[in-house]
This record gives C-alpha cells, structure tokens and sequence, in this order.
C-alpha cells in the first residue's frame, strides 16, 4: 500500500469511528443538559440563612388521653366560642371538649363508637378522623345551623354507592363528610342523633384522603358567602397524580370544595351548590359546581387573614417541594403541572426551566425544599394561621405555618407576602430560659420523662384558641401546648 493510499484508509477508519462515536457523544450531551436543567433540590440556600429565628416560648396546656393504648393521634384544634370550649379531635375517633384553661378534657363524640356504624379507617398513617368544623350559628338557637357540627373522616364501610369516584385505582376505603346535630350545644357530651351524610368519595389509594373543613370566619350572617363550609379534597394518592385528577375540573379529587351543607341542589340532595363558586353557572356540564379551587395535591390546612381577608393553603409536595399559597375563587395551584415554582417532571425530579411559566396558575406565596438541613427525609407543609394579634409581639402580622413530621415551625410576613422561594421564611425556636429548641426535641425530653422512646417523628399540627391563642399538637406525647411570649 502507498504511503497516499494507507493515509487515506486510516482516515475512512477514523471517519467510521467518529459516525459511530456520534450518537453516543450527543447523548451524554443531551443527558448533560438536561441534568443541568433539572433537579431535585431547587433550593441551594438553607431555610436558616439570612436572619436569625424567632424565639418564642412554649407551655404545657392539656394532655388528651391515648386511645387503644397508643398517643393520641391530634389533628386539629378548634374554639368554638358559643360554648366556651376547645375541640380536639384525634385520627382514631374520639372528639374532645377542652376547657379554656385546659384542666378539663372529656370525651364529646366518639365517631368509631359501634352504635354510629361510621366505622372509622384509621389503620395507617395518613387515615382516620380527618377534620372537624362547627357551624358558626352552632349555639345561636331558632337558626338553620344550630347545633350542627360537621366531620370528614375515612371509614372502611364502602357499600354506599359514592358521589364522587376516581375512574381508576381501587377502591381502598372511602372519605365521608357527616352532618351531626345536638340537641343542646352545650352539653358536656354530644346528645344528638346519628350523623346525615353528606358526601361520599370512593378513595383509589390509601393516602391523600381527605383534608381541611372550616367555615370563613370573616363574613357575618348578612353575607350570601356565609355559612359556606370550605372543604380540602387531596388528589387520590399514590404518587404524582397518576390518575391526573387535580387539574381535571370534572373530578372532585385535588380540589378546594366550597358547599352549602345546609342546601340541597346538589346530585344527590344533600347538600347545595353556593351559586357564587367560579364554575357554578359557567354552562360547562363537564365541571364541577363544587369546585372552589383546584390544583392542590394534599390541602392540609387553610386559614383567613382577618386584616386582608387573604386565604392561605399550606399543599403537601410531592418529594421536592412544599408550599403555601393563596387561594382566590377559580384559582388553580398548578398540580400536577406544577411542584410549586417548577414545572413537575417526576417524583425524582423538577424542571429548572420556565419557573412560574405558566401566567394562569397560582403559583406559592413561600416553598422550600425537603432536602433542607433542617427536615428530615420525608416532609410535609401544614398550618397555616395569620396572627394579627399582639400578645406574642414576635409574631405580629405574620404567616405561621410549618413543616408536619419534623415539627419545625416557619413564619413569614402577611403584609409584605412573598413571591415564592424560601429566603422570606424565618424560622421559630421555643426558648424557656434552657436556650433555643425545636418542638421535636420539646417532645423528646416529654417521652423520656414518660419513660418511653425518644420520637423520630413530630406530626405537627396548629391549633387557634379563644384570645388568638396559638396551640401546638402532635401524635407522639399526647400534650398540646400553648405559645407565650
């Protein structure tokens, strides 16, 4: 072979070599560029950075009692002021009356008891008595809401035929919303009847069940939005919306709900349609009347600003971000489109690209990331409670909410809201003189002095008294306790 013609076959061959290297280096290209555009940690800056945390103090205020031989598992805490008692309700049943100074704490309904039939699933994590509400004319005799109180609840009994199903999954249990009517509110146990149901949801999973219920504080009884019964509906479960429910205004799954508990105009009569919710009379049979907002993932809490009349959520994410929001008639929250500011990609991953791309979603007032430092491995946003009192100056005009199985508790301002991210959000200590600690270990020094194991988990929920009282539960001591200055 000449030196030209060996010259011209070792190029063919490196030419051969480099077409079929070609594909293989555009793809780590390819993969390269989109690592860099995606990820699971959006945050690079600690929650901590930035400002130092608030530091408030913490009071042991009432114990309520274990239930089968196990902590009470606490969800909400509610005042209802016609009676002059706190209501707490724990996952298993048992709804308790405290008194105001918390000395006294007795058994007012217990939806698992047999004779209710209510039969209520609490055997795993996310499952149980979910929520309670009083209606604001509960004490207010010769009015349409006396005496009714309202529960939400999972239950194991799914012969009913339900009102709302998911068009897929199983039929795990179901999520039912009761209507349970005193004779006399101020008894010191419930005297009424058996509950009316009101709605029904066939669950296709076992977690993201069920929600918030709250009636809006602010409107008084002249308002055509009063008495309305505000109602959180998670997205079914499972992981990432599989069943694409939240964004799909047919389906009741993955909503706000806002109904009339007291009307009737409903599918199945039970209950109304307020004609003021944003799809109530938009001609679109394809709708739901029920719906209030949609594009939430797992509503745990929502709550008025009395100064504003701003409504707050705080959305479980899915293993990236969580997040609080505003929630306006109509609005959509962006699930599953959306993780917070980020376009939704998978469990594992959220798109760096186009944040808060899309000018028809609502998208989070704060949002953090479940890799922050401070978290643990699992992580889930709940509150959420607006203090516009000034007993604890500390916390004047801020948004409180926090972080449910680390216990941590955040703030940021309700006056200067934020516009997404996590560098407007001041972390709460509870300083008793012993220096700053989180509410985890708060609880951990409680479980040794009760002689049992030091918690892993807070399963942290808030509580609103009387005087803006904020009240602290959780599922591994059985204390509430009280915020102070």
């Amino acid at each position: 072979m000449t030196p030209l013609a060996s010259f011209r076959h070792i190029g063919r061959r490196r030419n051969a070599v480099m077409r079929q290297m070609l594909p293989v280096v555009v793809g780590v290209l390819i993969a390269a560029c989109t690592s860099a555009q995606t990820t699971n940690d959006p945050f690079a800056t600690p929650i901590t950075e930035g400002h130092p945390a608030i530091e408030v103090g913490l009071e042991e205020f009432a114990t309520i009692p274990n239930s089968d031989g196990e902590t009470a598992r606490m969800m909400l805490l509610v005042d209802e002021p016609g009676t002059g008692r706190l209501f707490v309700n724990d996952m298993r049943g048992p709804l308790y009356s405290v008194s105001y100074d918390g000395t006294t704490v007795t058994l007012y309904l217990d939806l698992h008891a047999p004779h209710w039939t209510v039969n209520v699933e609490a055997s795993r994590d996310e499952q149980g008595f979910q929520s309670f509400a009083f209606h604001p004319q509960f004490n207010e005799a010769d009015t349409p809401g006396f005496g009714k109180l309202y529960t939400l609840t999972d239950t194991t009994d799914t012969q009913p035929p339900a009102d709302f199903t998911s068009g897929g999954g199983g039929n795990t249990h179901d999520t039912v919303l009761l209507e349970w009517t005193a004779e006399d509110p101020e008894a010191v146990t419930y005297d009424g009847g058996p509950p009316r149901e009101l709605v029904r949801f066939e669950q296709p999973f076992r977690n993201h069940n069920g929600g918030h219920l709250a009636f809006d504080p602010l409107v008084s009884p002249s308002d055509p939005e009063f008495g309305l019964l505000y109602m959180g509906a998670a997205d079914g479960g499972s992981g990432g919306d599989p069943l694409n429910l939240s964004q799909n205004l047919g389906s009741a799954f993955g909503k706000i709900l806002r109904l009339n508990p007291l009307g009737s105009n409903s599918a199945n009569g039970h209950y109304g349609i307020p004609q003021t919710n944003p799809f109530a009379n938009d001609g679109d049979p394809d709708t739901l009347g029920e719906v209030y907002a949609l594009g939430v993932r797992n509503p745990q809490r929502f709550a008025w600003d009395s100064t504003t009349g701003n409504m707050f959520v705080a959305d479980i994410g899915q293993n990236i971000v969580e997040e609080v929001s505003l929630v306006t008639s109509g609005g959509n929250l962006g699930w599953n489109a959306w993780e917070g500011s980020f376009a939704f990609i998978s469990r594992r991953a959220v798109s760096l690209l186009d944040q808060r791309g899309d000018p028809q979603m609502t998208y989070p007032i704060v949002e953090y990331g479940q890799l922050d430092p401070l978290l643990q491995r699992s992580s889930a946003a709940t509150g959420v409670y607006v203090y516009r009192a000034s007993a604890i100056p500390q916390f004047a005009n801020l948004v409180l909410f926090g972080d449910n199985p680390s216990g941590e508790v955040f703030a940021f301002s309700a006056d200067d809201l934020p516009a997404g991210g996590q560098a407007a959000i001041h972390r709460i200590l509870f300083n008793n003189g012993e220096g700053p600690r989180t509410l985890l270990e708060v609880i951990q020094e409680q479980n040794i002095a009760q002689g049992m194991g030091p918690a892993r988990r807070a399963d942290m929920r808030f509580g609103v008294g009387p005087e803006s009282e904020v009240f602290l539960l959780n599922k591994s001591d059985g204390m509430i306790r009280l915020v102070v200055e």
